[in-house]
């Protein structure tokens, strides 16, 4: 059954325990079975609290929304017994430099795949209906985890833009780039078919590379052609754009000023050296500033922008693929501004191991169930449940 976005918790928490797919046979696990698989780095000898109780409860914490392991610590310290019990905590609680520990040793890339897989299955229950799934591939640097002798780590993350949910994250190792990681990311994609699916990227990963592996896959791409791309922007900027009929205009005012975008689009014949290129695409945005103030408008402001699409004319008419272009320009505000602001990523002090890693996807995690859930505002989802320890714990079914 569809997920509905004004889902009670504990509606949506009865789905996270187990949700009929499409395939009847095939149910959604509850979270603690789907991080068992999460391999425990210590010896067995002397271990306190099982490596699922330390995860659950760093969910649970995150949920509510602690922000560093020391919050975790003292969110599980002050749980209500029954919480605790629920948990697996109630003996003796988890100490902040034993979750550190834990967290900093546990494989982060293994973490990130268990709870993709997770994710994605939940999600084939809320596509979107009679639509194609859209996908938007996007990175993003951990500032805070930048050391005296280490980089910032940076990843690499595949959102769903209907649900504006984590599908997968891979790492981007320190002396490569996002390039080297699309493919990987890709196939962190198990639990979903990628045929038909379309993948929006920005300019960095219009890549012949990246277009040929997509056609294999048999999903579609919209790209964004910049600089790094000099012989094909020169090409597209040189199309007769002037003779093309504006296909789609939309205007929108906030945040201080006014803008309206168009979008032009022609079918290639010819002339563009770009492997499975169907359409050309031009962007146009106009912006100025709203001085309220003073009541008079500032000066227009223009940008044109490029892109390039393997769909035809009668696969993408131009307002879906106006939409597709604005809907991955908006991840930067759906997840890189959340974890930034709400969850103050960039101000954190963790920078040891794998830990920097493991935060970041426990705050996608997170990011994804309240969303999910029905939740439109991550902050307010955060303190809803930061009031009641055994909401966190209804938001994954454990009570």
């Amino acid at each position: 059954m569809p997920a509905s976005a004004s889902l009670s918790i504990p509606a949506v928490a009865d789905q996270l325990a187990g949700l009929e797919l499409a395939d009847p046979v095939t149910l959604v696990p509850g979270l603690r079975t789907v991080l068992a698989g999460v391999v425990d780095p210590r010896k067995r000898r002397g271990v306190r609290h099982g490596l699922v109780v330390v995860l659950t409860a760093a969910v649970c914490a995150v949920a509510a929304g602690a922000r560093s392991f020391v919050a975790v610590a003292e969110w599980v310290a002050e749980l209500p017994v029954d919480a605790a019990v629920a948990l697996g905590v109630d003996r003796r609680c988890p100490s902040e430099s034993a979750i550190r520990r834990l967290l900093s040793r546990v494989d982060a890339d293994r973490f990130d795949a268990v709870i993709g897989a997770f994710v994605q299955r939940l999600c084939t229950t809320v596509a979107p209906a009679g639509r194609r799934r859209v996908l938007a591939v996007d990175g993003k640097t951990v500032r805070g985890s930048r050391g005296p002798d280490q980089p910032a780590r940076h990843l690499l993350a595949v959102i769903d833009h209907h649900a504006r949910v984590v599908l997968g994250q891979v790492r981007v190792e320190s002396k490569t780039n996002e390039i080297t990681a699309f493919a990987p990311l890709l196939d962190t994609l198990t639990r979903l078919d990628p045929s038909g699916v379309v993948i929006t990227a920005d300019a960095l990963h219009t890549q012949r590379e990246h277009v040929e592996d997509l056609h294999k896959r048999g999903a579609h791409w919209v790209l964004t052609v910049k600089g790094n791309q000099p012989t094909l922007r020169r090409q597209l900027a040189g199309l007769p754009w002037r003779d093309v009929q504006t296909g789609h205009r939309s205007t929108e005012t906030g945040h201080g000023r006014r803008e309206i975008r168009t979008l032009k689009a022609v079918t290639i014949t010819a002339g563009i050296g770009f492997p499975h290129a169907a359409q050309a695409v031009q962007i146009t945005r106009k912006t100025r500033p709203i001085n309220a103030r003073a009541g008079t408008p500032g000066r227009w402001r223009t940008e044109t922008v490029y892109a390039i699409t393997d769909l035809k004319p009668h696969q993408a008419r131009p307002d879906e693929i106006a939409t597709w272009i604005r809907g991955h320009w908006q991840i930067e505000n759906g997840l890189h501004w959340v974890r930034d602001v709400t969850f103050a990523e960039d101000l954190s002090q963790i920078r040891t191991g794998s830990g920097p890693q493991i935060m970041a996807s426990l705050r996608n995690l997170v990011i994804s169930m309240h969303r999910l859930a029905g939740a439109t505002n991550i902050a307010k989802a955060l303190r809803h449940h930061a009031r009641d320890a055994t909401r966190p714990l209804q938001l994954i079914k454990i009570i």
